[in-house]
């Protein structure tokens, strides 16, 4: 190629050869399906410990022995993997909520939130609930939410058993005169005379005594024809309305009713609220100060939109804690657009700040659009658009963006959740073999989730549901070729069966029709082991133990060795097993690609076999050689990767040995391979490889082999016979 210099010159040019590494590639991330208490549904959500177990999807239920699902997950955790976990779904499952306009709205199939992603794509202008839990089941039934806005500044009482015949009327106007007051101003004073003007935001009647009274929101001082906007926050006797005050009503077309009312009461409005708990009083100014306009809403323009949230476990069904507060949420706005006042650019919009932070609930139909007769709710006007005409309900409306709104207000409101239900009416936890592929099916993509073991976990109520179970963790593994399913037996075939022959023949015809794959691993045990959240002791299968094995097995040593025997193999928190099979049925089993999970004495509960569920004879029938493979597989495949587009030559080709090489010398020093060969030169990249724009690489492995027979010879002979005569040897 021609020099791009015109002139007499020097160009530095630099050519990068070390593109490209083969590395360690297993995370020990291990995934599994199943029906949990809470948790949200057909989503993996990565477990690292049993804590984050509990606090993700809830605690083991002895329902429908869910717990299998649960200490399965648990068991595999104890080895040091990380865990995939994904909820499955059901056709009776539901989100709890509080209804729009009724106590709750049916939540399941298409109008449950299975995710954040569900709830996003779907349900952020969902109408038929205020709110609902963030995921579905019955967990949530009671749990509380509770939200306050400035709807009022005053609660004034008035001496009338019938306050509408005097004016006293929702978005009427209220006016009290001042004379001679003093304002504070910037370094000055000034003397007010004009009135203080207002807007009625509730109406509290007592027919009986007279006792009643309104809740007024401050809006301005009127003086002559000069307005101004003021806070009642501002605490000067100009900004509120005293006991003995004389309170005028005045209507929507600025005409005064001719009724007037002497305050009789002046409280603080806020201060009378409460959270509206059942088993506890708690005032929401113990909460949070009084929810004001951001500074962002009133530089635009805009008013009214602050607004808190807070979450509270009432009867303490979720934490065991009555009136326990779970959350809180203060400050937030109801105009789309807004941010935080001192964590800006933090958008503050109720709905979306909710949705991204709470660990609880959702927000759905946005209430300022209509009144709520079951919630006892209404859009209130929070001020005038024009003399005494209230803001209309539109141009209030929450969810708009800030720019000139006033935004309205409902007050104080308590939601309690109802309706939640799980996985039957009658809160069942049994999963469907539909839901579970679903669910399994997250697991599927290779590009999207690493994944190194399917875990299958328990069966399913019939034995050939459970086959079809095993089948489906095997397919997945089977189709990415990345990774190994560890499939267990149908739980009737071994537990509470006393005959260990009827168990070797139920295992066997258990095992007959499942998939022939090297990309499975199946075992004979259901382990027992203690329940300690439900103070029991349980039968739970061993495929989360056995991928729990191959996970040791890569922290103590490298993937190609055994995770079976003595050294390596022995299971966590095992007491003993359902099934213990003797060396004769385990000489039935094992040819039938069952590894046993046996009892020895002195060494405990251990894996006994390291058969893959390969049905014909294969050095790929070992777990270390499937593994071995596995692991250069996904090693090498990342170098392969660095090459696409660059040019098929010598040069490309010889960078790539280069980088193999090395790596296959270091499995073949940590005694991976007894040997390997890489073949990438003219011999497999021929020119008619080279035109099809393909690049090719042969690598030929001798893996190493586990020890799985022991043969011991004691031979005795005569007391002056050399041993080099009997044995050969000299």
């Amino acid at each position: 190629m021609a020099t791009p210099q015109l002139s007499p010159g020097l160009i530095v040019r630099e050519v990068d050869l070390t593109v490209g590494r083969a590395g360690n590639v297993l995370d020990n991330i291990g995934a599994i399906a199943g029906p949990f208490e809470l948790g949200p549904v057909n989503e993996a959500i990565d477990i690292t410990t049993e804590q984050e177990l509990i606090n993700s999807f809830g605690k083991p239920l002895s329902t429908d022995r869910q717990y299998e699902y649960w200490m399965t997950a648990s068991s595999y955790l104890s080895y040091g993997g990380v865990l995939k976990v994904a909820r499955v779904a059901g056709s009776t499952l539901g989100n709890s909520n509080a209804g729009a306009g009724v106590a709750s709205t049916s939540m399941t199939g298409n109008g449950r939130i299975d995710n954040y992603d569900d709830y996003q794509a779907n349900h952020t202008t969902d109408a038929s609930f205020n709110y609902a839990a963030k995921n579905p089941g019955k967990w949530a039934n009671n749990l509380k939410v509770c939200v306050i806005d400035n709807a009022a500044d005053q609660t004034i009482g008035i001496n009338t058993t019938n306050p509408g015949t005097s004016g006293a009327l929702v978005g009427n106007g209220v006016t009290v005169s001042l004379s001679g007051v003093v304002i504070p101003g910037a370094g000055t004073t000034s003397v007010f005379n004009g009135y203080l003007k207002g807007i009625i935001t509730g109406v509290t009647t007592d027919a009986t005594s007279g006792a009643s009274s309104i809740d007024v929101k401050i809006v301005s001082r009127v003086s002559g024809s000069t307005e101004t906007k003021i806070n009642y926050q501002q605490s000067n006797s100009a900004a509120s309305i005293a006991v003995s005050d004389t309170v005028n009503f005045v209507n929507n077309s600025g005409i005064n009713t001719g009724t007037s009312q002497a305050a009789t009461t002046s409280v603080d409005w806020y201060d009378q609220q409460s959270l509206g708990l059942t088993n506890s009083t708690v005032f929401w100014k113990s909460i949070a100060p009084r929810p004001v306009a951001s500074n962002y809403v009133t530089q635009r323009k805009g008013g009214n939109d602050g607004i808190h949230v807070v979450v509270v476990d009432d009867t303490g069904s979720v934490t065991g804690i009555q009136g326990n507060i779970l959350e809180k949420f203060t400050n937030l706005s109801k105009a789309v657009d807004a941010t935080s006042d001192g964590d800006a650019p933090t958008k503050t919009y109720y709905k979306n700040f909710v949705a991204d932070n709470s660990a609880y609930i959702y927000a759905g139909k946005n209430p300022s659009q209509e009144a709520d007769t079951y919630w006892n709710t209404s859009p209130l006007a929070s001020g005038f658009s024009a003399a005494f005409t209230p803001i209309t309900t539109g141009a209030g409306l929450w969810g708009l963006e800030a720019q000139g709104v006033t935004f309205s207000s409902i007050g104080s409101v308590s939601y309690t959740f109802t309706g939640g239900v799980d996985y039957s009416a009658n809160g069942g936890m049994e999963a469907q073999l539909g839901d579970l592929n679903t669910a399994y099916d997250l697991f599927s993509n290779k590009d999207e989730i690493e994944v190194d073991y399917i875990i299958m976990g328990p069966g399913l109520s019939d034995e050939s549901l459970s086959q079809a179970k095993a089948n489906k963790v095997i397919s997945i593994a089977e189709a990415r070729k990345d990774c190994v399913a560890t499939v267990s037996p149908h739980r009737a075939n071994v537990v509470n069966v006393t005959n260990t022959i009827t168990a070797t023949s139920n295992l066997l015809r258990y095992y007959s029709p499942l998939t022939s794959s090297s990309y499975a691993i199946f075992d004979s045990g259901y382990k027992y082991t203690f329940d300690r959240f439900n103070n029991e002791f349980r039968y739970i299968p061993c495929n989360g133990d056995v991928a729990g094995l191959m996970t040791r097995t890569n922290l103590v040593a490298f993937p190609w060795f055994s995770p079976a025997g003595v050294q390596r193999g022995t299971l966590n928190n095992a007491i003993k097993l359902a099934y213990n099979p003797t060396k004769a049925q385990r000489d039935q089993l094992y040819p039938a690609r069952v590894n046993s999970i046996i009892n020895q004495k002195g060494s405990g509960i251990i894996l006994f076999g390291d058969k893959t569920g390969l049905g014909y004879a294969s050095a790929f029938d070992r777990i270390n050689v499937r593994r071995l493979f596995l692991t250069v597989e996904q090693a090498l495949e990342g170098a392969a990767n660095s090459q696409l587009f660059e040019l098929n030559d010598g040069n490309t080709r010889s960078n790539f040995v280069n980088i193999v090489e090395p790596y296959l010398r270091d499995v073949q020093a940590k005694r991976g391979v007894y040997d390997f060969l890489i073949v990438c030169d003219d011999t497999n990249n021929t020119p008619e490889v080279i035109d099809n724009n393909e690049f090719r690489a042969d690598i030929y492995l001798k893996p190493t082999k586990s020890i799985n027979f022991v043969t011991l010879t004691f031979i005795a002979t005569r007391t002056g016979v050399q041993f080099s005569e009997v044995a050969g040897r000299g």
